[in-house]
């Protein structure tokens, strides 16, 4: 490895890290714990996660067959369909709330139809979930649609000539064929879900116990605590760590 690409990389690693740590200087430790500890905070950090892993296995569960059929179908249009799936990467999140408002609101053509039903979306726990899976759900789609385009699809074809069907097939040979790239790509995707900002403001409001969840408190205390919404955000940072180091280090890394 050239030695002068460790110049760039320190930098690229101090852009990340000394950011974090600026967090620490501006935290009183007296009050961390009483900081940390408060019902905001808890209910923040509650709603965080229970959100967070409904819709990741949201994406798990609807996005594992959209990658799929994007890495193994030949339908026309492929492209532009994987364009689409990638839309929530690109769009700043709050086009993705007002999409999704306008879409479930009262006055938006499936809204109209669940108010007729007595069903309501939008500013509701429900909402958040949504939210969450809209802006979350590429990062399963594309580690998985990866994953399946560099695996030999001989394997599949094999399993195939053998009469194996196409269900027994993919469960025996596709899926654990995927299973390293699944790691990793649940890990990022619970990830994003949990710092979900933007889209869920805008779709899902700030109610707390409802809706706020730990990135909306941080933004909410902020204005009347600067202190509280820092320990909220050192806290968000310690779960993301904790979220990474302990369930995803070797799937991070695309190991078996």
């Amino acid at each position: 490895m050239p030695g002068v690409l460790w110049v760039p990389a320190a930098l690229a690693l101090a852009l990340i890290v000394l950011p974090v740590l600026g967090l620490l200087t501006r935290v009183d430790p007296a009050r961390l714990p009483e900081l940390l500890t408060s019902e905001a905070a808890l209910d923040a950090l509650e709603l965080s996660v229970r959100t967070s892993l409904v819709a990741t296995v949201l994406s798990l569960v609807f996005g594992g067959p959209l990658a799929v059929v994007l890495a193994r179908a030949r339908v026309r249009g492929s492209r532009v369909l994987r364009a689409v799936v990638l839309l929530p990467l690109v769009l700043p999140p709050v086009v993705g709330g007002l999409a999704l408002l306008y879409l479930l609101g009262r006055t938006g053509p499936l809204g109209g139809l669940l108010d007729d039903a007595g069903l309501r979306l939008p500013y509701t726990t429900a909402a958040v979930v949504l939210a969450q899976t809209f802006v979350a759900m590429p990062f399963l789609v594309v580690g998985l649609e990866g994953a399946l385009r560099s695996a030999d699809a001989r394997y599949e074809q094999v399993a195939a000539t053998l009469g194996a069907g196409p269900w027994t097939t993919f469960r025996r040979v596709t899926v654990p064929m995927l299973l390293p790239a699944l790691g990793s790509s649940v890990v990022l995707t619970f990830a994003r879900a949990l710092g979900e900002f933007g889209a869920t403001i805008t779709f899902a409001g700030s109610l707390q116990g409802t809706t706020r969840t730990l990135p909306l408190a941080i933004y909410t205390t902020a204005q009347s605590d600067v202190d509280a919404a820092v320990a909220m955000s050192l806290l968000l940072v310690v779960l993301a760590l904790l979220v990474i180091g302990v369930a995803g280090t070797r799937a991070v890394e695309g190991r078996t």
